[in-house]
């Protein structure tokens, strides 16, 4: 008789999660699993809440004054807004690429030795060394920068730019990492090197994206969830989702009747 395959846990699940600005709710009742080593697109008008609870799995959020936040959101088992965690540690954990490149007004080099530096993850330069070229090749840059190491990362291209944002990130060995429209500043051959750049760092990350481009997030996601007016309409394979989407708000978006 054959075993059923043993049931993975999922890298993130949220329960009930609701977010509020002040008194306006932001989120309503998010009830979400995302699995380890696949990218999640979010998708959803502007103002749907998919930055919220992108947000949310790093506790950005907490630096939000009025912002509060209610339910569980649970990463590798745990609570993250549990009293007892701390949100810097779980930050070191959970890499964040932004929609405009932001790399450091430093060198290129010291973009990607930042992170490890203050962690203490190497014991000495040619570890860091070694790290930093690891990092800049997985971010598929190395090629392209190693005999600019000492000149500032301002000083490249707005794709390479994004790329060493994204080497940055990995540097520190996150488990997930989480992307908010990190394409929308890009021109085409930059955003394909960067779609790219993520379809080979799924078998090492758990990546969550927000993006605006249906075409991309068909692309480059594995799952897709639907946003519209801060809750969670619909959650599932991308395939489906643009194929045969249950909802009709859900086809109307992706087909392009609003948003």
């Amino acid at each position: 008789m054959q075993m059923p395959a043993p049931q993975t846990l999922p890298k993130i699940s949220s329960r009930a999660l609701n977010v509020y600005y002040g008194a306006k709710q932001a989120l309503f009742n998010i009830d979400i699993d995302i699995e380890s080593n696949a990218v999640t697109a979010l998708i959803g008008p502007s103002g749907c809440g998919k930055s919220t609870f992108l947000r949310s799995i790093n506790r950005m959020n907490d630096t939000i004054d009025n912002c509060r936040v209610e339910g569980t959101l649970i990463i590798d088992g745990e609570n993250i807004y549990a009293p007892h965690q701390d949100p810097v540690q779980l930050r070191s954990r959970i890499g964040m690429v932004f929609q405009k490149p932001n790399p450091f007004p430093k060198s290129i080099y010291d973009n990607i030795a930042y992170g490890p530096r203050i962690h203490s993850l190497c014991d000495n330069k040619a570890d860091l060394d070694g790290l930093v070229e690891s990092s800049l090749s997985k971010a598929g840059l190395w090629n392209e920068v190693k005999d600019r190491l000492r000149e500032p990362g301002t000083s490249l291209s707005g794709g390479q730019q994004q790329r060493l944002c994204i080497a940055r990130t990995i540097a520190v060995n996150p488990d997930v990492i989480l992307m908010d429209e990190p394409c929308s500043a890009l021109d085409p051959i930059a955003t394909a090197k960067v779609e790219q750049l993520i379809h080979e760092l799924q078998a090492h990350y758990t990546i969550v994206i927000v993006t605006h481009s249906m075409q991309q997030a068909a692309r480059i996601s594995q799952k897709t969830a639907f946003f519209y007016m801060g809750k969670l309409l619909e959650f599932g394979d991308t395939s489906s989702i643009f194929t045969r989407p249950s909802l009709k708000q859900t086809q109307d978006y992706i087909t392009g009747r609003y948003g």
